[in-house]
């Protein structure tokens, strides 16, 4: 791989940091700004819809600019973020600073994973792809636990200065190694990019993506309480289950990105299915404390087996000038799926039936997708067969 795949990684692992950490926070946040749990929970959602809106306007506003011009800019609005997260004085200013810094997050890895493709094979395009969110993964193996240690041991604020002090590093790495020239100076016209939004398969793509981490953030959101309270970890346990979570993030992004080279919609497929079952797995594991681990992991594998087919399922369907966008627009997704999550999550621990149940709830996401993929599959089949009777016919 071309070492600027790996710069854009480094870059992946400060956003993820600052994504992810919070959920190894969110008891200290909670007691210290007199907030509920589920309302300490909204972070999460009010970041993926800062996420959600950013990610299709900034990617449009930056349309013309050098993609390391913007990349670089994306971090440095990363950086001052969690800088104002980190003395934010009420819940409502850090809500605020958590949507300021997610406005870089959706574009940062739609320009990043269109970058990433562009630097190597077409037939290894998946793996780059998966490279470049092994920074996200990483972030979640090393940075989020030892945030979460950082937040126990000194206060959660603490853990975002020490995030804005990732960005500034980042920003460097990028800076060096990424090359100017990774892309066309002069975009197509922002009526061709904007075509993708009226391709079925794009659109029936960005659900499948918004369903499948939907599933994943309505219990990773509440992954602290969940072990807590429902398996009987102490706090300071939380930190190491993280890790193992973050180990199966790795393993499952980088054979989700092998897999997605050889044969997209099988991988695809295989991969919603299995996070399905792992989901509906947790339910009984999380009575044991061994396999309450052991779930944990199988939940980042399966988490994260989805991103490469899923993002390389959206950019293969746009096509041409509409790549970045619709390579934005699937991050927003994910993101979006990431609040509803956290939502879905938060109704069910308010409202009923509880803690315990959040995991039935989220199973059911992943089902929907898998569903969603299939009906996908077989439009797509139809219309091949459409394409060909029409040639033949001619």
């Amino acid at each position: 791989m071309p070492i600027a795949v790996y710069a854009l990684a480094a870059g992946a692992f400060g956003i993820g940091v600052t994504e992810f950490v919070i959920m190894g926070l969110l008891l200290q946040v909670s007691t210290d700004l007199d907030v509920s749990i589920s309302a300490a929970g909204l972070l999460v959602s009010g970041y993926a819809l800062g996420v959600f809106v950013g990610a299709p306007v900034l990617t449009i506003a930056t349309r013309r600019l050098p993609r390391k011009t913007v990349l670089l800019a994306l971090m440095a609005i990363f950086t001052i973020g969690n800088l104002a997260c980190a003395i934010a004085p009420s819940y409502g200013a850090l809500m605020a600073a958590r949507v300021i810094t997610a406005l870089a997050h959706g574009t940062f890895f739609g320009v990043g994973s269109v970058v990433a493709a562009g630097l190597v094979a077409p037939e290894r395009r998946a793996s780059a792809i998966a490279l470049m969110f092994t920074g996200l993964t990483v972030a979640t193996l090393l940075g989020v636990p030892f945030g979460a240690w950082l937040g126990l041991a000194h206060g959660w604020r603490s853990t975002f200065w020490a995030v804005a002090a990732i960005g500034v590093i980042a920003f460097a790495v990028l800076a060096l190694l990424v090359p100017r020239a990774t892309g066309p100076e002069e975009p197509g016209r922002l009526s061709e990019e904007l075509a993708v939004l009226r391709r079925p398969q794009v659109l029936l793509g960005l659900l499948m993506t918004v369903l499948g981490f939907g599933g994943v953030f309505a219990v990773f959101s509440y992954i602290q309480p969940i072990l807590v309270s429902i398996t009987g970890f102490s706090e300071a346990a939380v930190s190491p289950i993280l890790l193992v979570f973050g180990a199966g993030l790795i393993l499952g992004n980088l054979v989700g990105g092998r897999l997605a080279d050889r044969r997209l919609m099988p991988a695809l497929l295989g991969t919603l299915a299995a996070l399905t079952l792992v989901l509906v797995g947790a339910t009984f594991a999380l009575q044991d404390r061994i396999a309450a681990v052991v779930a944990v992991g199988l939940l980042g594998a399966a988490a994260f087996a989805t991103v490469a087919p899923l993002q390389l399922r959206v950019l293969e369907a746009a096509g041409g000038a509409g790549q970045t966008l619709a390579s934005s627009l699937n991050i927003a997704a994910f993101n979006l799926g990431n609040a509803l999550g956290a939502w879905l999550g938060g109704v069910v621990i308010d409202h009923g039936p509880g803690l315990g149940a959040v995991t039935w709830a989220a199973a059911a996401m992943p089902a929907a997708a898998l569903v969603v993929a299939l009906g996908s599959r077989a439009l797509e089949r139809r219309s091949a067969t459409r394409r060909a009777a029409a040639f033949g016919n001619d």
